[in-house]
């Protein structure tokens, strides 16, 4: 019998993570951040939240860390733009634009498997400032 990659080398049990179904080296951990998160726009204030969370995405790489806030806690309101992508770990993402700048994301929609990111705005980090604690 032919070993596989997934057989010679497992992925390790991650606790909270969230696979890809069709690839389980595609994976996702959420985890709350346990203080206040701000994020500016230049000296903008757009969203204040005590109900961030941060994603640590597996696929490829190992992609950066992101912020995630809820929409409820945005302080400037967002254009949504035309534009859009899918992830096939996340699900079809939206953009946002600030004064006619993209600036943001979100899954409105996530796949069942991801639906803790439902209603939820990241930001692209060269455009933004997150201020924690």
């Amino acid at each position: 019998m032919m070993s596989t990659q997934a057989d010679t080398h497992p992925i390790p049990a991650i606790e909270g993570a969230i696979a890809n179904p069709s690839n389980p080296h595609h994976f996702m951990v959420l985890r709350a951040i346990e203080r206040r998160v701000q994020i500016f726009a230049g000296d903008t204030l757009v969203a204040d939240t005590t109900n961030a969370v941060r994603l640590i995405e597996v696929g490829k790489t190992i992609y950066d860390p992101l912020v995630y806030v809820p929409a409820a806690d945005l302080r400037q309101p967002l254009k949504r733009l035309e534009k859009s992508t899918v992830c096939p770990l996340k699900g079809e993402a939206g953009y946002f634009a600030l004064d006619d700048e993209e600036i943001s994301w979100a899954y409105s929609e996530p796949y069942d498997f991801a639906h803790a990111l439902k209603g939820y705005h990241s930001f692209w980090p060269g455009k933004v400032r997150i201020v924690e604690g």
